[in-house]
């Protein structure tokens, strides 16, 4: 089974299909958001459907783009030989 699995995420055939199945995890996603009952939020954004799924998202291209700076720009990258 878990051959199965990795070799569906592996393979370089599968490329469409795991596309696919990406689109709908994150619609399904933002669709569940509807769902939630939304009286008890505190903050007026908390009130938004699909409001944690956008920031979360943005956060997480927030955190490589920034980690990339400090990696590549910053100097806090090595070499691959940099303790040989």
């Amino acid at each position: 089974m878990i051959k199965r699995v990795v070799d569906f995420f592996g393979a370089e055939e599968n490329a469409h299909q795991r596309r696919r199945l990406f689109y709908l995890v994150l619609v399904l996603i933002v669709i569940a958001d509807f769902l939630v009952p939304r009286e008890h939020t505190e903050y007026l954004w908390d009130r938004l459907p699909g409001w944690s799924a956008v920031y979360g998202f943005g956060s997480c291209v927030l955190l490589i783009f920034v980690s990339k700076f400090l990696g590549h720009r910053a100097g806090l990258m090595r070499r691959e030989d940099y303790y040989d």
